[in-house]
Parts: C-alpha cells; sequence; structure tokens
C-alpha cells in the first residue's frame, strides 16, 4: 500500500498466517482495525481492492490497520474449514495485535464479514469495540450472527444495490429483525468496480462520527 505497510507473520491456530499491517504516517495511531477478507475458495486474500480500501479509510483517519490471509490462503499454514477454524483465525490476530488500552474496530468484506459477526460474541462484553464494519455481507451464503444492540451505532454496514453474488435482500432480511440500517449505494456490484473512492469516503465518514 505505501512504504509504511510491512509484513507481520502471526501464530494461528493452525500454523503462521501471513499478515500486514498499515500504519498513519509518522507510526502514529490512535487504535488498531482487524480486517477479514472475501471467500478463500473463490479467490478471497488480505490483497483483495474491497480490503485495501478499507485499510486506507482506517489509515488516513489515524487507526493501525491490520490485514491477514486466512489459514490456506497465500502463505498461511492450514486449510480452509468452512468458517469454523476462520474465526478462530481472526480471534488469535486480534489477541495479537490489538492492546485492551487501545480503542479496537473490526472490518470484513463479503465472507470477512460472516467471520466477523461469528467473533463478536466471543468478543464481548470483555473488549470494547469503537467501530465495526461489514461490505457486502455474506448473509446470502453463511448464517451471519446478528450485531447486538449496544454496537448498532457504531456500525457500519455497505452493499451495493446490484450485487449479484450477494443480492441485497437478503441482508436487509438479515438486517430487518435486527433494526439494523443498511447504507445502499445505487447502482454498485460486489466488488464496487469503480466505485472504491466513494467506498472508501462512507467508511473515511462513519470512523469521524
Amino acid at each position: 500500500m505505501n512504504s509504511a505497510t510491512k509484513n507481520m507473520p502471526l501464530q494461528g491456530p493452525s500454523g503462521l498466517l501471513e499478515g500486514m499491517c498499515d500504519l498513519p504516517e509518522g507510526g502514529v495511531f490512535q487504535g488498531t482495525v482487524v480486517i477479514a477478507h472475501p471467500h478463500p475458495l473463490f479467490g478471497g486474500t488480505m490483497q483483495n481492492k474491497v480490503v485495501q480500501t478499507l485499510a486506507k479509510a482506517f489509515v488516513q483517519n489515524g487507526w493501525r490497520a491490520i490485514r491477514f490471509n486466512f489459514r490456506g490462503v497465500g502463505a498461511s499454514e492450514g486449510a480452509y474449514d468452512e468458517g469454523r477454524g476462520e474465526v478462530d483465525d481472526l480471534m488469535s490476530v486480534i489477541q495479537a495485535t490489538c492492546e485492551t488500552t487501545q480503542p479496537m474496530a473490526l472490518a470484513g468484506f463479503s465472507f470477512g464479514a460472516f467471520v466477523t459477526s461469528q467473533a463478536l460474541a466471543r468478543l464481548l462484553p470483555a473488549n470494547k469495540l469503537e467501530k465495526l464494519i461489514f461490505v457486502g455481507t455474506a448473509a446470502s451464503r453463511f448464517q451471519v450472527a446478528p450485531v447486538p444492540t449496544e454496537l448498532h451505532d457504531k456500525t457500519l454496514v455497505l452493499h451495493g444495490e446490484v450485487d449479484d453474488t450477494v443480492p441485497l435482500a437478503s441482508v436487509l432480511d438479515w438486517a430487518r429483525p435486527q433494526s439494523l440500517p443498511v447504507t445502499v449505494i445505487p447502482g454498485v456490484e460486489h466488488f464496487f468496480h469503480g466505485q472504491l473512492p466513494l467506498l472508501r469516503n462512507l467508511i473515511s465518514r462513519h470512523l469521524r462520527t
């Protein structure tokens, strides 16, 4: 991403996980976000453009961004585990990189949003989350957990109107029982082609509130 992007190998439950750390200019940060990438079996990695856009938005707003490859992806050891082991991977990265004395945020794209949702129950109430961002939430393909009510004001759910990978209707069906707002971007599909600057701006606006 930039000169402040560093490789960060992390110990996971099934071996080493390939990771990267993106730092704001000057190296000073107000908190840490851990970002989860799309489905491992369909080309999802920490280098995904939406994942990188999430990292950029956080870094530009003074956060340290941690990206990593789930087990079996890239140089990460282990094998795909249908979401179960991937939740364990995420938890191990959070525990290794997030200080309890600093603000913490989580963000996930597609399958990564599902994994992030499953991790919330393990984190709360012991850990305090400042921000939570779901993009292209894979609600049609996985059992995405509800967002705890106390996090609703800190949560941003973004979805493309014409997403042909995860239909908007499935995300609304997930969000409706929770009365959880969903921000819909007109004319945008799953990977936000041509609209990554808009995605970054929407995330930045949420981080500043």
